[in-house]
C-alpha cells in the first residue's frame, strides 16, 4: 500500500531559500518576535546559563516560556532582556485560589527574581481542562484572579500577566471554523469568566493549536502550508490553505460565539517532530523545517487568519531542544529547533548573521565524489523497509527498476529492493544526509547498494 506524498514538491528547496531570505530581510529591519518553549525532560542538556546567552547572543528568539517554577532557569535569564514565561504546576492551582496563599506565592517566586528577570507571563497551569481534575478545572479561574490581584498588590501589574494554555480539546469542533464553539460545560462555566477575566486584564487567550496532531496521510499539504486547493468554509465562504489558519479561526469563533471575539490570542505551542518511529513517514527534517519556517513567517508578517485579518500572534514555537527522556513515541523526543550542543537541527532563519549554533550549521550538501551511498540499516525490519519503498516510490523515485522485469528487480528481497529506492531518493535530492534519515532507518554508507 502506498503512501501519500509527505515531502516537499520538487521546487521546495528553492521557495525555502528564498522564504528564508526573506524572514532575514525582515530580521534586519528589527521586525521579528519569536517565541520558543524551553522543556528540560533531558539528561543532555547543557545549563541553563549557557542556554540564556546562546538564545539572547547567537538567535534572534526574544521570549521564553518554561513549563515550571526552576529558579536556576529563572536567575539565567537575569539581564539577557528576554521575556520569560513561568508556569504553575496543575496542582498547585486549587492552593493559589486562595488570595492570601496566592500573594504569599507571588512574595516567594516572583518578587526576588524581577526585574532583573523580565517575567512576562504566569501560566496558571498548562492544558488543564485536558488534564487536571475538577477540583483543579474548578479553581483554574480563582487562582488565576488571585495571581493577578496579588501582582497589582506587589506593582508587578501590568507588566507581568497571568494566563494559562489550552489544548485544542476544548474545542467541541472546528469545522468549518465559522461554526466552531467550545465544549458544553467547559463553555459557560470556565472559559466564558476565563475569558472576561483575560478582557479586564488585557491578557491573551492562550492556545496550543498544533497541525501535526491534525496529520493524516491525506492531508499533507493541508497540514504542511504547502500548495494545495484549500478547504473552503461552507458559511463564510472563506477559503483556508492551512490547517493553522482554521484552527486558529475555530478558537476565534467560539470565543465570538461567548461575546469575547476582542480578546487577544497567544499560541502557546506549536512544532513539528523531525524524526519518529518507523512507519511515522511525516516526522522529517524536511517537514519540520518547512511547518516552522510557515509558523515563524505567520508570527511575523501580521497577516492574520481569513477571519482574523491583520492580526498578529504572539508565539512560542515548540520546543527549544530535543528531550531524550520524554515518554512515548520517538516523535515526542524530537521537536527541538536545536541539538544540545546547540547545532540546529534545521534552519528557519532564527540564528543571527554570521551565527551557527554551538555545534555547526544546517545541514548541506555532501561532498562524497560519487562514493556515498544511502542503505538499509542493518537492524531494520522489512516491515519497516516496506514502508520506505511505499513513500519513495510515492516521492517521485523511479521504481520500476525493481519492478518484475526491472534491471534490478533480483535479488527479489525487500531489503535489496529498498536499498536501491532509499539511494535513488538521496542521490536525487543533492546527497543531504537528512533524506537519509527514513525514520531512523537509513544510514549512509561507502558500499554500493547494488551489493545488497
Amino acid at each position: 500500500m502506498k503512501i501519500s506524498v509527505t515531502q516537499q514538491p520538487p521546487y521546495h528547496n528553492l521557495i525555502f531559500l528564498i522564504s528564508t531570505v526573506i524572514i532575514i530581510q525582515h530580521l534586519t529591519a528589527g521586525v521579528i518576535s519569536i517565541g520558543v518553549n524551553y522543556g528540560t525532560v533531558a539528561n543532555n542538556l547543557p545549563a541553563a546559563p549557557q542556554v540564556a546567552e546562546f538564545l539572547k547572543n547567537k538567535t534572534i528568539i526574544d521570549r521564553v516560556k518554561i513549563f515550571d517554577l526552576n529558579p536556576d532557569i529563572i536567575r539565567a535569564f537575569s539581564g539577557t532582556g528576554i521575556l520569560l514565561s513561568i508556569t504553575i504546576p496543575n496542582g498547585d492551582i486549587p492552593s493559589l485560589a486562595n488570595p492570601r496563599t496566592a500573594r504569599r506565592w507571588v512574595t516567594t517566586n516572583i518578587k526576588p527574581f524581577y526585574p532583573l528577570t523580565k517575567i512576562h507571563y504566569i501560566l496558571v497551569g498548562s492544558e488543564v481542562l485536558h488534564w487536571g481534575d475538577q477540583n483543579m478545572v474548578s479553581n483554574l479561574v480563582p487562582a488565576m484572579r488571585a495571581i493577578n490581584s496579588a501582582l497589582v498588590k506587589e506593582s508587578l501589574s501590568p507588566a507581568i500577566k497571568v494566563t494559562t494554555a489550552h489544548s485544542l480539546g476544548i474545542l467541541l469542533s472546528s469545522d468549518p471554523p465559522s461554526l466552531a464553539r467550545f465544549r458544553p460545560g467547559w463553555d459557560r462555566d470556565v472559559l466564558a469568566p476565563m475569558l472576561l477575566f483575560h478582557r479586564q486584564s488585557k491578557s491573551p487567550f492562550m492556545v496550543n493549536p498544533y497541525p501535526y496532531f491534525s496529520w493524516n496521510p491525506n492531508n499533507t499539504q493541508f497540514a504542511l502550508f504547502e500548495a494545495n486547493p484549500g478547504v473552503r468554509d461552507r458559511v463564510t465562504g472563506k477559503n483556508y490553505t492551512n490547517v493553522y489558519d482554521l484552527l486558529l479561526d475555530a478558537v476565534y469563533s467560539s470565543m465570538k460565539r461567548l461575546g469575547f471575539g476582542d480578546v487577544e490570542i497567544a499560541v502557546g505551542e506549536v512544532g513539528w517532530p523531525s524524526q519518529g518511529d518507523p512507519g511515522m513517514y511525516q516526522c522529517t527534517v524536511e517537514n519540520a523545517r518547512w511547518h516552522n519556517l510557515n509558523v515563524l513567517r505567520k508570527a511575523s508578517s501580521g497577516v492574520g487568519t481569513p477571519l482574523m485579518p491583520g492580526r498578529l500572534f504572539e508565539t512560542y514555537i515548540f520546543a527549544l531542544f530535543n528531550e531524550n527522556l520524554k515518554s512515548g513515541a520517538a516523535d515526542e523526543r524530537n521537536f527541538g529547533l536545536f541539538r544540545p550542543d546547540f547545532s540546529p537541527v534545521y534552519d528557519i532563519g532564527i540564528m543571527r548573521p554570521g551565527q551557527a549554533g554551538g555545534g555547526g550549521a544546517s545541514p548541506s550538501p555532501v561532498s562524497t565524489g560519487g562514493k556515498q551511498w544511502c542503505v538499509p540499516r542493518s537492524e531494520a525490519s522489512d516491515a519497516a523497509l516496506q514502508e520506505n519503498i511505499n513513500w519513495a516510490c510515492s516521492n517521485g523515485v523511479d521504481c520500476r527498476p525493481i519492478e518484475a522485469g526491472g534491471t534490478c528487480f533480483d535479488p527479489t528481497t525487500v531489503r535489496s529492493h529498498a536499498a536501491y529506492v532509499m539511494n535513488a531518493y538521496y542521490q536525487s535530492k543533492g546527497h543531504q544526509n537528512f533524506n537519509c534519515d527514513f525514520s531512523g532507518t537509513g544510514v549512509l554508507a561507502t558500499s554500493d547498494p547494488s551489493e545488497y
